[in-house]
């Protein structure tokens, strides 16, 4: 801001990062909590020990025929170790409680 009705001729060299304009073009941070994290994280887990499984049922009863059919069949019959309605409960319980 100019206290005389003059003007100014300036060059600007270096800005850095501290600028608004760098500041604002950033991401923004979101907020994920520590059980949202351990949800999906045993998730994870569950899923691989899923397929371990079921490919464990697989070499068991012998690579013979149509395995890979046989693999995914056993991978629907053991979906079940997931529990989808757990995170679902977690959701429901999460609006409940902003409300």
């Amino acid at each position: 801001m100019l206290a005389s009705s003059g003007y100014i001729i300036g060059m600007v060299v270096y800005t850095g990062t501290q600028t608004r304009s760098s500041k604002n073009s950033k991401s923004p941070n979101s907020k994920f909590g520590r059980v949202d994290l351990e949800i999906n994280k045993l998730s994870k887990i569950l899923f691989v020990m899923m397929v371990i499984f079921a490919g464990c049922i697989i070499i068991l009863d012998g690579l013979k025929g149509k395995f890979y059919i046989k693999f995914f069949r056993f991978l629907l019959l053991l979906a079940s170790i997931i529990p989808i309605s757990l995170r679902v409960n977690l959701d429901l319980a999460k609006i409940w409680y902003s409300y």
